[in-house]
């Protein structure tokens, strides 16, 4: 937990046994940690070097306030960090200038192997000061659903996200769960009928594709640094962008699979609008039904029951009708 201070886990237990206590010696804080007298002996050296614990005149330690002692050092971290992206600045324009010379080899990077894709893939993201964008399609080779920790930390950090997802890549299992909990961390989600690539973009500096996937081939990338081919990439993004459908939380989330049972409701359920939204966003029956853990023909009753309420006759006209009457 205080590994971001400079302090090991020895460090950290030694500091929170005394701050649990008034005062404790090297011995007894050895036997309540099970650590050797020598590690307690260099944790409270480190300790006391950081001003963090103070011995006492009979030989014992006292751990000093933790909101001075710990408060101090997260403002030298502070300070650090600040200093660090201020250096980042410098050098990321330093680097653009130079850049500007290069050739199209020295801007074009290719990326082969599933580990080393990760690891651009979370760089590019990294990145990012003020905004990334992405296509979602299928199959997952490098990074599949459930597996970018970096996107959360970076919207936290209040980085945009904008992604567009196909209606495939949505129907597989687990995505529809992932892009639920992605827009409740604030990230934009819209989904069209098909992507002609995979696709991720920090600000106007960095594109990452990853290349077609060949059976018993390694999967490869390639790493676009500012260049025109970039340039394509943002106006690309920027046009599917405006045309896509856009996923709401507030229609995708809530339902349960009990609600599947009433079937005499007088007014959609949360169930019903989570249906419909799917529906609306282009997955067949199947892969709505999956998604929801229900069976089939489930499904087809809710839909029957929901045209009735709106007084159609077809999958098209009530689509309409849940569109203007904010059904989903």
């Amino acid at each position: 937990m205080l590994g971001a201070l400079g302090l090991n886990p020895e460090h950290e237990a030694v500091y929170s046994a005394l701050a649990a206590r008034a005062q404790a010696g090297p011995a007894e804080l050895a036997g309540a940690l099970h650590l050797s007298p020598a590690e307690v002996a260099a944790a409270l050296a480190h300790l006391t070097a950081y001003g963090l614990v103070k011995s006492t005149p009979d030989g014992a330690y006292a751990a000093a306030p933790p909101a001075v002692a710990l408060g101090a050092l997260i403002s030298e971290r502070r300070a650090e960090l600040r200093s660090a992206e201020l250096a980042l600045i410098t050098l990321a324009e330093e680097h653009r200038k130079a850049m500007a010379g290069r050739t199209i080899s020295e801007l074009i990077e290719v990326v082969t192997g599933v580990e080393a894709i990760r690891h651009r893939f979370a760089q590019v993201q990294h990145a990012a000061r003020h905004e990334v964008r992405s296509f979602v399609t299928s199959p997952f080779v490098a990074v599949p659903p459930g597996a970018n920790p970096v996107e959360s930390q970076q919207v936290a950090q209040g980085v945009r996200y904008r992604v567009v997802i196909d209606r495939p890549a949505l129907a597989e299992p687990g995505v529809v769960a992932e892009t639920l909990d992605s827009l409740r961390q604030g990230v934009e989600v819209r989904v069209v009928e098909s992507l002609p690539i995979k696709l991720m973009l920090a600000d106007a500096e960095l594109a990452l594709v990853p290349l077609t996937a060949v059976p018993g081939e390694e999967p490869g990338a390639v790493l676009l640094h500012r260049a025109g081919l970039l340039t394509a990439m943002d106006a690309l993004f920027e046009i599917v962008w405006r045309h896509a459908h856009p996923l709401d939380v507030a229609t995708l989330d809530g339902a349960t699979t009990e609600e599947s049972q009433d079937t005499e409701a007088d007014t959609p359920t949360a169930l019903d609008r989570k249906i419909l939204a799917l529906l609306l966003a282009g997955l067949t029956d199947q892969a709505v039904a999956t998604q929801l853990d229900l069976s089939l023909r489930t499904l087809q009753r809710r839909l029957r029951h929901l045209m009735d309420l709106a007084g159609v006759q077809s999958r098209m006209q009530l689509g309409w009708y849940a569109g203007r009457n904010n059904w989903a």
